[in-house]
């Protein structure tokens, strides 16, 4: 019997698992499909929507084209991707999972990434929303504002040290997109001709490309809320028949040693299925704040294999190889863990709560202002990447006439 063979008839006991326990465990699986639909049509709709409607309609203007030419010269030598790399960044790092992994997703669509730097963004790009960060498991799960930056800052942290050892993937595949341009031309110049091109290529007037791109995002949101659903029923069938508290007990044997209690081994276990349950357990486990936030600082950066389903459903269009991502997911997860400790003993805890996050005062609801509130903190990164992106061009500038003038 070979593999191929085994996860066929993994899949098929999976799903008449899961059929069955919905039929012995009806309440607790329309209880779980409730919380399931509550937190996608309150929180995750109206946090993702406008960002998948905005990166639609930047991508049909030939903002991601202009972009594309004008960060090449950081994202290349960093990340070793494109430049039009830094529009996914930014959108991922602005709004979280799973937006940046489908972003990149369309990039491969569009041919501005080869297989290998589509496979190398997605890994990376796969980042926490600062709302559920700061505002969710801060505030709402541990009810301390000051471990929201400390969350918050060993994930990103660890993301970035994930994009730089993705870079070393295959690393001399890469696409050279931009040689259709002259280098001789001044570089902004080349990115304004890369806006026209694309905006000239795709045609659409104003009022398609607003309908169609509200048409792809509802689906796209519709895709995700089923997943949300189905992996919320999942995890509470799992906890109702006890599965997770015997894997639990198995494992407490081996690193109870290292100080670890069954219930946040539970909290582990139930994260690596969905985020948000395995924060909650964590941030309540019988345990020091120290390793209920390096638990947490794990599987927000481990995401979950919800995410990682909702990811591979959405890149099953193009030619993008889910292992790279899941092998990501794992080193993000333990480098998130590993800051987190790090961060703690220098400090940063005890540093933190004279500030308040400015994200606390967002509270997730399906309403105009929210949205457009969501949508400004997609110019934050942007904005970032633009400011460090001067400073390197000037920089290049004081270097070039100070050899000029020496020689």
């Amino acid at each position: 019997m070979g593999k191929k063979d085994l996860l066929i008839y993994f899949g098929a006991f999976c799903t008449v698992f899961l059929a069955i326990s919905m039929v012995l465990y009806p309440e607790d699986a329309f209880s779980a499909a409730k919380d399931g639909l509550n937190l996608w049509f309150n929180v995750v709709f109206p946090a993702l929507l406008p960002f998948f409607i905005a990166a639609e309609l930047l991508m049909g203007v030939g903002v991601v084209h202009f972009m594309g030419v004008l960060l090449e010269p950081i994202m290349r030598p960093i990340f070793n991707v494109p430049g039009a790399g830094s529009f996914v960044m930014a959108v991922g790092l602005a709004s979280g999972f799973p937006i940046g992994s489908i972003l990149t997703g369309e990039l491969r669509h569009k041919g501005l990434c080869n297989k290998t730097e589509g496979e190398r963004l997605m890994s990376f790009t796969n980042t926490a929303d600062p709302l559920f960060m700061f505002g969710a498991v801060a505030v709402g799960m541990f009810h301390k504002v000051e471990y929201g930056m400390l969350i918050a800052a060993a994930h990103y942290l660890s993301s970035f040290t994930v994009g730089i050892l993705m870079s070393f993937y295959k690393r001399h595949d890469r696409s050279n997109l931009n040689n259709k341009l002259s280098k001789k031309q001044n570089i902004l110049l080349r990115a304004l001709i890369s806006l026209k091109k694309a905006r000239e290529e795709d045609g659409r007037p104003i009022g398609k490309l607003l309908g169609d791109a509200i048409k792809k995002s509802v689906t796209t949101m519709l895709t995700i809320g089923g997943f949300i659903i189905l992996f919320s029923v999942l995890i509470r069938v799992l906890l109702k028949i006890g599965l997770v508290g015997f894997l639990a007990a198995i494992l407490l044997k081996f690193f109870e040693p290292l100080g670890a209690t069954f219930n946040l081994i539970v909290a582990y276990i139930s994260g690596i299925f969905e985020v948000t349950i395995g924060c909650q357990k964590a941030a309540t486990s019988d345990v020091a704040p120290l390793p209920q936030l390096v638990a947490v600082g794990f599987i927000i950066a481990f995401s979950g294999i919800s995410v990682i389903a909702q990811v591979a459903s959405m890149v099953s269009h193009t030619d993008l190889n889910i292992k790279p991502f899941v092998v990501a997911r794992i080193f993000h997860g333990f480098f998130a863990a590993i800051y987190t400790y790090l961060l703690v003993n220098f400090g940063i805890v005890k540093v933190l709560p004279t500030s308040l996050p400015v994200f606390l005062t967002q509270t997730p609801s399906f309403s105009l202002s929210f949205i457009l509130s969501r949508i400004t903190l997609l110019f934050i990164p942007l904005i970032l990447l633009f400011l460090f992106f001067t400073i390197i061009l000037i920089f290049k500038s004081i270097k070039i006439a100070y050899f000029t003038v020496k020689n």
